[in-house]
């Protein structure tokens, strides 16, 4: 179950990826905010065929995965199935928003992406229409969903994306605690996403609060906020700004900010030495979606905590960490047992999101001027 425990199965602090065929998950991008995923071969055999017609011909979803990581599942989905998805793309805090507004009449059938913390609060309320895939006999029990509603399908922890160059020319050591984020030479070097729309920025928010307290973590985030260049929408989006040069240190989740790495741009990842937090991602129905693609839902969460779907984030190049224990892993992520994790309640973030986060906006910054 998803209590506070230490998580033993994290992303390394290194990275070496292997050269991998992209064409197994479906490596062609798509551009479009709302779109569908390109069409699969057309060589369904007759056994697929009459899944897919159990499981009908679309699919509608809300995605918080990266732009350049969808094609790659919705893709080998649609090859495995016929079912063909349409989706938006957006930040995890945007697609909880997006959901809510449409309570009364949803206009998608799922939620794939973005930390557990999202869709406690989601089930919270009342959003979620609880499934769990028959896949979780091959998760670890620490990552389920005590309620039994939302499934996991990867895990990352909370890491500095530093950009090399700069630093070596500033002749600076990367920081190495949070304290370190504070230091006057990173006035303006600090890349964040806004809690309101980041779920990544909602899970660094979370675990200052639980490690530090709330007073001591507001306070801290005041600070923090004097060497922030400025927030942005999406948690994907600062590791990219280091990448490019436009800002020294990102704080994101680790498989965001290898990234960059596996793409050739001088970062290196840091953990923090003082303890650090970590998400769950997750994927759930929502409640009173379209009852003509239930199936193809379930389907598809079944697909994603499958071997088949949790070796994609190998073609996607995502290091993500799978949660299946049969699945295979990128090449250079091990197991972090010796990183400093607090003891991260998902539950309580889960709970107190709302609370936390316009508390956020009131002290530290109202989201006004965020960047995509």
């Amino acid at each position: 179950m998803l209590k506070k425990k230490i998580l033993s199965g994290l992303l390394a602090a290194t990275l070496a990826v292997s050269a991998v065929c992209l064409t197994a998950c479906g490596g062609d991008k798509s551009t479009d905010e709302t779109t569908a995923a390109p069409s699969a071969e057309n060589a369904e055999t007759e056994e697929t065929a009459a899944e897919v017609k159990d499981l009908g011909s679309t699919l509608t979803v809300y995605t918080a995965m990266p732009e350049d990581e969808i094609p790659y599942y919705f893709n080998a989905f649609e090859k495995d199935t016929g079912v063909e998805v349409q989706y938006v793309r957006l930040s995890a805090g945007e697609m909880l928003t997006r959901v809510e507004a449409e309570k009364e009449n949803p206009n998608a059938s799922m939620m794939f992406g973005g930390s557990s913390d999202t869709y406690i609060a989601a089930n919270g309320s009342g959003l979620l229409e609880p499934y769990q895939t028959p896949e979780l006999v091959n998760v670890p029990d620490q990552y389920h969903d005590d309620e039994e509603v939302w499934n996991p399908i990867y895990v990352g922890a909370i890491c500095f994306a530093c950009n090399s160059e700069w630093f070596e020319e500033q002749g600076l050591d990367y920081p190495k605690t949070w304290d370190d984020l504070l230091k006057p030479e990173f006035e303006g070097q600090v890349s964040l996403a806004h809690p309101s729309t980041s779920g990544t920025s909602y899970t660094i928010l979370s675990t200052l609060v639980q490690a530090k307290g709330e007073d001591e973590a507001y306070e801290y985030l005041k600070k923090l906020d004097n060497n922030v260049r400025q927030y942005t929408k999406a948690g994907a989006a600062p590791p990219m700004e280091v990448g490019l040069g436009e800002a020294a240190i990102a704080i994101t989740f680790s498989h965001d900010g290898l990234k960059p790495v596996a793409e050739g741009y001088p970062v290196e990842v840091v953990f923090p030495e003082d303890g650090t937090g970590y998400e769950v991602g997750a994927a759930a129905l929502i409640k009173n979606g379209p009852a003509e693609e239930v199936e193809a839902a379930k389907a598809f969460i079944d697909w994603l905590n499958s071997v088949r779907g949790q070796e994609c984030y190998i073609e996607s190049k995502s290091n993500r960490l799978p949660v299946n224990s049969n699945a295979k892993v990128t090449d250079g992520l091990q197991s972090l047992s010796d990183l400093n994790v607090i003891d991260y309640d998902a539950v309580w973030a889960g709970e107190n999101r709302t609370r936390l986060i316009e508390h956020f906006n009131e002290y530290v910054d109202n989201a006004e001027d965020l960047k995509q």
